[in-house]
């Protein structure tokens, strides 16, 4: 158990080590970055969206629990078990 606890503060202390460091500097050049910006704000990731709607989720989740259910009757009564 304690060879696990040791290993976990050991990766901590890998992962945390990289914040510490007094040097943090870009590693992108200010081009790219602003490049990378651009990408970000354009394409998929600019894409509007409609706004969500749970009522129509509502609606059509009774709507197909009622149309299954209904199937479910008439293929009962052809089969003969009403």
């Amino acid at each position: 158990m304690q060879s696990i606890g040791a290993a976990l503060q050991l990766m901590l202390r890998f992962l945390m080590g990289n914040e510490n460091r007094e040097d943090h500097h870009s590693v992108l050049s200010e081009e790219d970055q602003a490049r990378v910006d651009h990408f970000i704000r354009t394409g998929v990731n600019a894409t509007e969206k409609k706004p969500f709607r749970p009522i129509l989720l509502v609606v059509l989740l009774i709507a197909v629990v009622t149309g299954f259910s209904l199937l479910s009757q008439i293929l009962a009564r052809m089969a003969g078990a009403y």
